[in-house]
């Protein structure tokens, strides 16, 4: 379900938790507002699909609360799970917009939430406007795409069980957000390896 947040019954709570996002944080009373007129919230179920791979319809995501994943579908018709956006974090298809085309990924609900998107082109716009804010952005970007990269060599180079050793260490704090599904989807492993890796490294990872 998703509204204008001008129109949520939640919209001043929600105003509140995206002013202090970190990419929103310094902005000014006025750059507040005018993000305000162009935003929507989701009210986000777990495995609702926000932004479907190869859609034109490209958007900024910011999670207020919940968490997000990336997902790329192979032609096998496999999903592979690329990362997971959390409160104060967020998703974008900046990347597809520039090159014009459409989404790599979709981005799907991992959990219960709330966020607020707004089109990349109104987002590009306020870019624009608020240079701080556009700085802090590509930086995140950067950030991104290098926690991807890193991941993806982690898989090429770990064996199942240090992989499921080094999310422990890394992301601890998801273990018990995500199911085994999500967990062996991130890790590229079969449910059955990742079950079988986990009942003997319970310590290491707890069941989600």
């Amino acid at each position: 379900m998703k509204r204008l947040l001008s129109t949520h019954p939640l919209r001043n709570s929600i105003a509140l938790q995206l002013r202090s996002h970190p990419l929103l944080a310094d902005l000014h009373e006025a750059a507040h507002a005018e993000l305000a007129r162009l935003v929507t919230v989701h009210e986000v179920h777990r495995g609702e699909r926000l932004l479907e791979q190869g859609s034109r319809e490209l958007s900024q995501f910011f999670v207020i609360e919940g968490l997000l994943k990336r997902v790329v579908t192979g032609a096998n018709g496999r999903e592979m799970t690329l990362r997971f956006a959390g409160e104060h974090d967020m998703e974008s298809c900046f990347e597809a917009w520039q090159q014009g085309a459409g989404s790599g990924f979709s981005v799907v609900g991992a959990s219960a939430g709330l966020v607020v998107s707004l089109s990349m082109a109104d987002w590009c716009d306020f870019l624009e406007r608020h240079a701080a804010v556009r700085q802090r952005f590509q930086e995140r970007l950067v950030q991104i795409g290098a926690a991807i990269v890193e991941h993806a060599v982690g898989l090429l180079l770990l064996d199942a069980p240090s992989r499921v050793q080094h999310f422990s260490c890394k992301h601890r704090e998801l273990a018990d957000r995500l199911t085994h599904k999500e967990l062996a989807s991130f890790l590229n492993l079969s449910a059955e390896t990742f079950c079988r890796v986990t009942r003997r490294h319970r310590p290491a990872l707890q069941a989600a």
